[in-house]
């Protein structure tokens, strides 16, 4: 099947004019500048594991807390960081690097490595001692070794220790302290591998070892600042750069990153490594898609063993880069490397430690044994919640009742302590804000699906893991973002794509009855009409639709569905953005206690009757014109909204509001809607389970890829 152009593809053209010219406009997207000399591989030990880490030079302290623990009621002096690897300690400092950054993850290295022993390497001038402690899996700290670093007359000394990784099976970290007898200088220290990376083998194949060098992909759309600080970040560290083949970097928006002020410097400094690609809006899939379709091109692609993904929205720890690198190179057999969420407006804290798809509702979710939001500078790593560890900033942390140790894992009070970062955590994908995927798995399993966003990223981590592919996500690689809780992203217009792509990645891997997903959506419809989201409930039909016209139409709908949907939300007053409250008649009131949140069984249910019998009557027509209430993001529940006919929301970003109102006639629609397709969905499921199963081989392949991405020589092909 052949398409028109979406619209004229455009890359750097010295590369790619042969390429387009017969087909497409090709434009000139950057400069004349002469690529920068990788480093010489005399340069780049390829056994270092992670270099030691030191804060950015001004970073307030929760930041500092990701790097450094330094008391500073005890400590003389703040840690002054030359550099990201070079910090001057005061006289008489007490110094631990157990800490997100710097701690070595053992377990980790011990489950997925060729490794049986890590190595740690410190150069100093000065005076100070080390010592080695570790982590069981429950957080409980045990001492290793420890001794005097030994100078020569100036001072200078290098300390190396090697570690077993054998008891780390199931848990557990190492890390060090060094305390000063006088200023010391810490010229540099890392964690290494004792041996070069070995060959790898996959199902009795054995395949040769892989060179240190990676093609990096970032997409992007309308955040052009974001984009070019990202390519900054990766420029400004010398041996991340020497890493790098090939930045590629589909721009699929109208504001362009090389419209940005300072683009051109960085354009110069990567010269014809840097790729920009120009396209429509494909989403998250169509710019990852097209990274691989271009990396794997047999005319045009890269020559690099790994495929880095990232966000264009995210601020990069560029020795994340090389982190991913040097486990992907020294693991077992070739697997996914994913890099954890640090939350980028609360930047001490972890949001995401790894993800699932729970099969009875096949809905993705955090893992066993983690929690989300975790705040390193209240709970560092040696934070076991019984009052014996201190914070960050050298408080004491009180101890967490008992009650609330008791409640299990997986529950937010377990974000009161650090037990579970000690952990090794088993996930099914990982989110591809930053994710490191071998060539050999990419040429193995083919490129993502067609879904514009949402599940592009979990549905390749399962399909990865079915051909014998693991992901790890791995502590310590890590980038900055937008944390979930932030965004709309479930009731605005995306809500579609959640659904949607839901439904079809679990036609084509969900085993058995869907009674649980679809038992899930309808609880999930009725909370949201409860909530007088009706414009999601919308969305949430429409994905419906599209999923039961199955799978052929999917690359045809790539571009058109977000404009289709936007056009169907204007139809509610729930997705309209108001700028301000104040633009509205002032509130009039609600019922009392409006925004309590029942804890009680018996208190949800009364609530529920009293929100049940308010949406069984028609609505106050007065409180259209006039909100009963003004409720923020975290007020704005079921129990809430469910007894009134009209009040304003505050956006997630703060900037303006919707306002809701309660409309029984709409909301009867919408429920008779809903489950006649759902019916349908549930009826078909098997028949769909099957076409969609025998569609995906050519909606991951490269040739059906090419019909959105060269559609002209597609349609040559094919005639």
């Amino acid at each position: 099947m052949s398409r028109k152009p979406l619209r004229p593809a455009f890359m750097d053209n010295r590369i790619y004019s042969n390429v387009f010219n017969s087909y497409a406009e090709v434009c000139v997207q950057r400069m004349n500048a002469q690529p920068v000399k990788a480093q010489s591989d005399s340069q780049f030990d390829a056994t270092r594991l992670a270099r030691i880490l030191l804060p950015k030079r001004g970073e307030p302290r929760n930041v500092r807390s990701l790097y450094i623990v330094e008391n500073e009621a005890t400590t003389p002096g703040r840690v002054n960081a030359v550099s990201r690897t070079e910090a001057i300690l005061p006289a008489g400092s007490e110094i631990s690097f157990e800490t997100y950054f710097n701690a070595f993850p053992a377990s980790y290295w011990r489950r997925w490595s060729q490794l049986d022993e890590v190595k740690l390497r410190i150069e100093i001038t000065g005076e100070a001692r080390v010592d080695l402690y570790r982590s069981k899996y429950d957080g409980s700290r045990i001492g290793i070794e420890g001794a005097q670093i030994e100078t020569d007359e100036n001072g200078h000394g290098i300390a190396e220790f090697t570690i077993s990784l054998a008891p780390f099976e199931d848990g557990g970290w190492i890390w060090f302290d060094l305390t000063c007898e006088k200023e010391t200088r810490l010229h540099s220290a890392g964690w290494f591998a004792t041996v070069e990376a070995g060959e790898q083998t996959f199902e009795g194949e054995t395949l040769p070892v892989t060179e240190p060098s990676v093609t990096i992909g970032i997409p992007t759309f309308n955040r052009p600042t974001d984009a070019v600080a990202a390519l900054h970040a990766l420029a400004s560290d010398p041996e991340v750069d020497g890493r790098i083949e090939a930045i590629i970097m589909p721009d699929q928006g109208d504001k362009h990153p090389a419209d940005e002020p300072d683009f051109d410097e960085v354009a110069e400094h990567f010269g014809d490594r840097l790729r920009i690609v120009s396209q429509g809006n494909l989403g998250g899939s169509g710019g990852y898609s097209r990274i691989m379709y271009e990396a794997r091109h047999p005319e045009r692609g890269t020559t690099s063993p790994y495929i880095l993904y990232m966000d264009d929205d995210i601020a990069i720890e560029p020795d994340s880069v090389l982190r991913a690198l040097a486990a992907a190179r020294y693991a077992k057999s070739p697997m996914l490397i994913g890099g954890q969420m640090l939350d980028l407006q609360e930047r001490s804290y972890l949001h995401s430690m790894g993800e699932v798809v729970h099969r009875d509702v096949f809905m993705w979710g955090a893992a066993p044994h983690t929690h989300y939001t975790h705040d390193f500078y209240r709970h560092p790593l040696r934070d076991l919640g019984d009052g014996t560890a201190h914070n960050a900033a050298g408080q004491p942390i009180a101890p967490v009742a008992r009650d609330v140790i008791n409640k299990g894992y997986g529950t937010p009070n377990n974000a009161e302590n650090s037990k579970d970062l000690h952990r090794r955590i088993d996930v099914d994908y990982n989110g591809w804000w930053m994710c490191l995927i071998p060539r050999f798995v990419a040429d193995r399993i083919g490129q993502p699906l067609p879904l514009f966003i949402k599940w592009d990223d979990a549905e390749y981590g399962l399909r990865a893991k079915d051909a014998g592919f693991p992901t790890a996500s791995w502590p310590g690689i890590a980038i900055w973002h937008m944390a979930w809780a932030n965004k709309d992203d479930a009731i605005d217009w995306q809500a579609y794509f959640h659904i949607r792509n839901r439904l079809i990645v679990a036609a084509m891997q969900l085993e058995g009855s869907p009674r649980g997903l679809l038992t899930s959506l309808a609880k999930a419809a009725a909370k949201h009409l409860l909530c007088l989201e009706y414009s999601t409930v919308a969305l949430h039909i429409e994905a419906m639709k599209d999923f039961l016209a199955g799978p052929d139409q999917l690359f045809d709908i790539l571009d058109t569905s977000l404009p289709r949907i936007a056009k169907l939300r204007k139809n509610y007053s729930d997705a309209v953005v108001v700028p301000s409250a104040t633009e509205l008649p002032p509130a009039t009131g609600g019922p009392a206690d409006l925004t309590r949140i029942p804890l009680s069984k018996k208190a949800k249910i009364v609530t529920l009757a009293k929100g049940l019998l308010n949406n069984a009557k028609p609505a106050d027509a007065r409180h259209h014109h006039a909100p009963q209430v003004n409720l923020p993001p975290v007020e704005a529940r079921w129990f809430s909204l469910s007894r009134i006919d009209g009040a304003t929301v505050t956006t997630a970003d703060g900037k303006g509001v919707f306002y809701r109102k309660r409309d029984r006639g709409q909301m009867l629609a919408l429920v008779k809607e809903f489950a006649r397709l759902e019916k349908q969905v549930y009826n078909r499921f098997d028949e769909l389970r099957n076409a969609y199963r025998a569609a995906h081989p050519h909606l991951t392949s490269q040739e059906g890829w090419a019909q959105i991405f060269e559609p002209e020589p597609a349609a040559t092909e094919q005639a």
